[in-house]
Parts: C-alpha cells; structure tokens; sequence
C-alpha cells in the first residue's frame, strides 16, 4: 500500500501504525499482510490491515516473513523483558503489550497460572492461527495451566476457553508479596489494573499513620496496599457493591484489621459532595477514562479540574493528593494543567513530588505518544505560614 502524504520519519522511528487517511486507495480486509511503501514504491514496513481509522499496524520495519518463527521471536523477546524487569514476590503481571512489544493489538496478561489474551482491533486476532502455538507452548514453560480469550464490553464479557480449564471464581495472585483477588471472567480489563503497580507500591511506601480517601476504588489494591503501608484508617469509595465486597475479603487475606478499613457505596462526586467537612492525608484519585475518544478532551478536561480541585480540598495541611488519568487522548501537559487549576481553584498550594506511567512491563515505543496513556502525579500540600 503506498503513502498518500511522507509519514516516512515516525515510521521509520518506530511509531506503529499508519492511519487510513493517510494511505493510497481502498484498505484490503483486516488482518491482511501488507507492505507499505513510499510514493516512489520504495519500501517502508510491513504490517497487516486494520478496521477503523488504523488503516495498518506495523510489525516490522524490514521485509521480513510473518510466520510462526517471527512470532516466536517476539514472544521470546517480551518473555525476557518480564524476566528481568519484574519485581519479586510479584505473579501477576503483562506479558504481551501489544505495540509495545512488537505485536499490535495482542494483550496477554498473567495471573498466576491463567493468563488472559484480548485483542485491540479486528485485524489482530487474524493472527491467530500463526501466533496460537507459539503462545501456548511459552505460557506452559511459564507455568500458566489456563489461557483464556476475553471479549465484548465492561461488564459483559465473553470468555473461551483456549487452554486448560477456566478457573472457578477469584484467583488470589500476588503483587510485591500484597495479595490481590482478581476476577479473569468478570472483573475490568483482563481482571485487575496490573498498570497500577508502581502507584500501588508508592502508596505502600508513603502510608504508614496517614488517614487515606481511595476513590474510585473498585477491588481495593490502593486501599490494601495504603493498609499494609501501615495506613492508621483507609476510606475506599466504589459504585459498585461486589467490588467492594471482593476489596473486603482482599483486604483480610492480606491480615488487615477489620475496623481500620471503611468501604462505602457511592458515586464520588456524591461522596466527595455529602463529606465536604472531611479531610484525609492522603486522597487518591484514579478514575475511569474521562476521554474515549478525541472530541471528549474538553469535557474530560473539565471533569479533572473539578475533580482535583474536590481532592485538593478535602486534604489536610501539608497532605497527598495521588491524581492518576488514564484517557489516552488527554495528554500529560493537559493533565498536569488541570491539577494547577484545580489547586489555585481550591486555594491551595500544590508541590508535586513525582510523577511516573506504567510500569517496565507496559512498554511503549519512543515514537509512539498515543501509548503513553497512564500518568500518576504525587502532590503535596506546599502551603506556608
């Protein structure tokens, strides 16, 4: 397929896909092996044909066969990443990251011994056939008995079975030694936020005698891992009713106290609303994607500013305010923007002490900013006399 406009640079720098508009004629079906060429027909990559405004996924720069081999080889290659970049005492964790790893549109993650595969676009799970066995035999050298394929929306997943059995109920896996019950079937994603673990492990870092707010909370990892921290008492504010039953029951296979952990059923702008009089040390915020999609920016950036600006109040003097977004469209500059605004909004102060993505196992390609959609920002009350 040859290049309606020279997007050669990005390409050629390593950004993954190139989009519908900018290719010559008609898109063949998805998942159909392409070459990309210049306007002189000069090679650029080869990848496969997508449905939607990706009109093709790169996987590879050089003309090279698409076949089981080559799918062995980045499979391999992601494989060894993990190996050396996961903490310890840690078994769930990405082991494929799609364009991250060379292999757009695939997501594998691991829980223990089941793994869960989805897909991102029509023209990926074309590949199948040739990436199956190769999956599976990796998985079972890895000790995976269970490889599941999860499809359709939140809240109403579709589940096969691709190897092994599926596994009865919630899996308690470990993250840094802190225990997590995860939902393969039925819980967000492939079952747990395995994104989070840096955020996670920091907020263990920080806890110890603060009084902690974890909004949006779902199953409670910020929560557990804020009570292992040695947090003095943690509010975990959900929507839903059985996450916060599961957050419950993780929360005591962790041996937590009981009384030091507050699980209430609300909205959060309902919550946050009804307890203006409050204050935490520490507030964490990570909601759901506020931006699907492009033309969301605006709203979803007036959505942060009044959530922040929420946050920021109902801190103590001197108090931590984790702000998290994992709308892709909403940029980290935006974002930082909507945490000033919402502090001088609210009257306060704010220092930011750090800030980070994803972790090592969520790879993303320098040349690809779209991949760079989770941003957490540690903030401090920075008020002085």
């Amino acid at each position: 397929m040859r290049l309606a406009r020279d997007i050669r640079a990005p390409l050629r720098h390593g950004h993954p896909w190139v989009w519908r508009d900018a290719l010559e004629g008609p898109v063949p079906a998805a998942g159909t092996i392409v070459d990309v060429l210049d306007a002189q027909g000069r090679f650029v990559a080869r990848g496969f044909c997508d449905a939607g405004a990706i009109g093709v996924r790169i996987l590879s720069r050089a003309p090279v066969s698409i076949d089981a081999a080559f799918f062995a080889r980045r499979l391999a290659r992601a494989a060894a990443l993990r190996d050396r970049m996961l903490p310890p005492e840690t078994n769930a964790y990405r082991l494929v990251h799609g364009e991250g790893d060379g292999l757009p549109g695939v997501v594998v993650d691991v829980y223990g011994e089941v793994a869960v595969l989805r897909w991102d676009g029509a023209g990926a799970e074309r590949l199948w056939d040739a990436l199956q066995s190769e999956l599976v035999a990796l998985l079972a050298r890895r000790g995976v008995r269970s490889l599941l394929e999860r499809r359709g929306e939140r809240g109403r997943p579709d589940v096969r079975i691709l190897m092994g059995e599926r596994p009865e109920g919630e899996l308690l896996v470990r993250e840094h030694g802190m225990g997590l019950l995860v939902d393969v079937a039925r819980g967000h994603k492939t079952g747990a936020f395995l994104d989070q673990r840096v955020s996670r492990a920091r907020v263990r870092s920080i806890a110890a005698g603060l009084r902690v707010l974890d909004l949006y909370g779902y199953t409670g990892g910020f929560a557990i891992a804020a009570g292992l921290g040695g947090a003095e008492r943690v509010t975990l504010v959900d929507r839903s009713g059985p996450a916060l039953e599961t957050a419950r029951r993780a929360w005591r296979a962790n041996g937590l106290p009981e009384g030091a952990l507050e699980t209430v059923e609300s909205d959060v702008e309902t919550f946050l609303r009804e307890n203006e009089g409050r204050r935490w040390d520490l507030v964490i915020a990570d909601p759901p994607s506020f931006a699907p999609n492009e033309a969301s920016v605006p709203r979803a950036l007036a959505a942060y500013r009044r959530l922040h600006a929420a946050c920021v109040a109902r801190l103590v003097r001197g108090g931590l305010h984790l702000a998290c977004s994992c709308s892709s469209h909403v940029r980290r500059e935006a974002f930082r923007r909507t945490l000033t605004e919402a502090a001088a909004q609210a009257g306060r102060s704010m220092l930011v002490v750090d800030e980070w993505g994803a972790p090592p196992d969520h790879p993303v390609p320098l040349a690809f900013p779209e991949g760079d959609y989770l941003k957490a920002i540690l903030c401090v009350d920075g008020a002085t006399e």
